[in-house]
């Protein structure tokens, strides 16, 4: 029985420190959303104390701050200054950085939103860019289809040019 509990004992420190280097490592992608960075973090920090780690809320909260990346830094800024992170909760923290999150999509949005609206209508690059509605005063080599869209300026009647008008 004691050898048996003493095996336990160093499997369970084995498997604490792999958990401790995990949630060390651990970093907020680029691309993750808040919600599954804190899912990561948590799933790591619950096994940790699951082996018997001692580990609050602020350690975690702590961590999370640190680890998020660099477009959250001024949101992580005026949490750390506005509130004490000691009193902070990991769901007011959750809560807080998701307003953030979303804020920042809806204005990334509205940023590709406007960029469109104005590449469509910019007067470098013609109205209506890539789509052709009518072929005169349009230049040479703008991608013509033919003779069959051509107006003549003689007899007015499609598909001849003025020097080629039977009229004439």
């Amino acid at each position: 029985m004691k050898k048996k509990y003493q095996g336990t004992a160093r499997v369970k420190r084995a498997q604490l420190q792999a958990l401790r280097k995990e949630f060390e490592m651990l970093q907020m992608k680029v691309s993750e959303s808040v919600n599954d960075y804190f899912a990561r973090t948590l799933t790591v920090a619950n096994k940790m104390r699951m082996y018997g780690e001692k580990m609050n809320d602020v350690v975690v909260i702590e961590k999370i701050l640190r680890s998020m990346t660099a477009k959250f830094d001024y949101v992580v800024c005026s949490i750390e200054e506005s509130n004490e992170v000691d009193e902070l909760s990991i769901d007011e923290l959750q809560s807080s950085l998701l307003v953030h999150e979303q804020r920042m999509v809806g204005h990334a949005v509205e940023e590709h939103a406007l960029k469109v609206s104005q590449d469509q209508f910019s007067p470098r690059k013609g109205r209506g860019r890539g789509i052709v509605t009518s072929f005169r005063g349009r230049g040479r080599g703008r991608g013509s289809p033919g003779k069959a869209a051509v107006e003549c300026f003689h007899c007015h009647e499609l598909g001849h040019f003025q020097y080629e008008c039977p009229q004439r």
